[in-house]
């Protein structure tokens, strides 16, 4: 805490505080804690970690108080060397064990690509602990026919990790064709991501490549589940993350409460791409959350109806 004094008058508040978290499985996850209102958890990509969603926080807190945190395998929150503790279940109970340390018995749950997927799935495990889901930037071996090549690519990728270290790989990873609209849009931005993709644990990004990413199950095979889910649902993609675009379409189809909203001319890394659009949209669905204004859709709305003759 950090007290202010102010017209003779003192108050206390919150500010950032950076801390660790322990999992229900004993590794440390490094959280920052910044502001106070409404909570809002962040959770971040393969290819990211807590600092790519500073445009977010400097945004947001001023009126939440916004969590970011490393998830396992990103120092300085623990390495785990065993591969065996990384998992898309372990993904989603780390966020619990994080809102556990803090307190925070319920949130709006913010994540992008692999931490999209997390907040999905944290969505159906803890339902009553989400008041919200923005899902961005999901949707990356989702795709049935690409399936297998994705579980095989994750295992190239880990490889390259541990062969070349994440200094020299993030080169090559970071030019991926979803990465290219960012570095054509914003090289300076893209260079920034980049240089914190060649900062990451080698060990730790090839473990999660191949704990997490590898073996998630692919969103279609979770239809009855997400028919079932009732929180409130954004997804967001970039139309030109293709591999994510019938991925969402499918999300807002089976997801009762859910809408999409697509960004032109944007690739994956879209809350860095796009920081202001993307923070408008997520301020509005926010808003609309907390007026009980977003709703399932309206039965009378029929997705089979083309016109309607009597």
């Amino acid at each position: 805490m950090v007290e202010f004094h102010q017209d003779d008058q003192s108050y206390d508040r919150q500010l950032i505080m950076g801390e660790f978290a322990v999992t229900s499985d004993n590794v440390r996850l490094h959280i920052e804690d910044t502001s106070e209102g409404e909570p809002i958890v962040f959770v971040h990509e393969f290819g990211g970690d807590q600092r790519s969603w500073e445009p977010q926080v400097r945004y947001f807190s001023r009126r939440y108080r916004c969590v970011t945190f490393n998830a396992r395998g990103y120092p300085p929150s623990d390495v785990p060397d065993n591969v065996s503790k990384y998992s898309q279940a372990r993904a989603v109970d780390d966020i619990r064990d994080v809102m556990e340390k803090l307190k925070i018995p319920c949130a709006h749950i913010v994540g992008l690509s692999m931490g999209g997927f997390a907040a999905l799935h944290f969505g159906m495990t803890y339902p009553e602990r989400a008041r919200s889901l923005v899902v961005a930037s999901a949707g990356y071996g989702a795709e049935k026919e690409f399936e297998s090549y994705f579980r095989e690519v994750s295992k190239e990728v880990a490889q390259q990790f541990e062969t070349l270290g994440s200094e020299d790989f993030s080169h090559i990873y970071g030019l991926a064709a979803s990465r290219i609209p960012f570095l054509v849009k914003d090289p300076r931005g893209w260079s920034e991501f980049r240089m914190m993709l060649g900062e990451h644990s080698a060990k730790g990004s090839a473990n999660t490549m191949l704990g997490v990413q590898a073996e998630r199950p692919s969103i279609y095979d979770l239809e009855a589940s997400l028919e079932k889910l009732t929180i409130p649902t954004l997804v967001v993609v970039g139309d030109e993350d293709d591999h994510c675009l019938n991925p969402g379409i499918f999300l807002k189809r089976v997801i009762p409460a859910c809408g999409l909203h697509v960004i032109p001319k944007t690739g994956h890394t879209l809350n860095l791409e796009e920081p202001d659009l993307f923070n408008g949209i997520v301020a509005e669905f926010l808003s609309m959350v907390e007026e009980n204004r977003w709703s399932p859709r309206d039965p009378r709305s029929k997705p089979s109806e083309i016109m309607k003759t009597s």
